[in-house]
């Protein structure tokens, strides 16, 4: 028990052929295709965001900025 062979992944596929038709299978191919694509593209950029949240952490914090006003008028 289970072993799914040939016969039986081809059994599967003529119901679901048969209770949807060959349209609406196509339909749910590519919907599940567009959410395979979205799952990546999703990981790729949490990946992208870890690498330059890693990247500022091992740069240190930014430097102060500069005071306002006149900076001249001191000198």
């Amino acid at each position: 028990m289970g072993n799914i062979g040939v016969t039986e992944i081809l059994l599967i596929a003529l119901v679901a052929l048969l209770l949807f038709g060959a349209g609406r299978i196509a339909d749910i191919g590519k919907g599940l295709g567009q959410g395979i694509k979205n799952f990546k593209q999703g990981l790729k950029e949490a990946e992208d965001i870890d690498a330059e949240r890693k990247a500022e952490k091992e740069a240190g914090p930014p430097p102060p900025p500069a005071p306002k006003g006149d900076q001249g008028a001191n000198a």
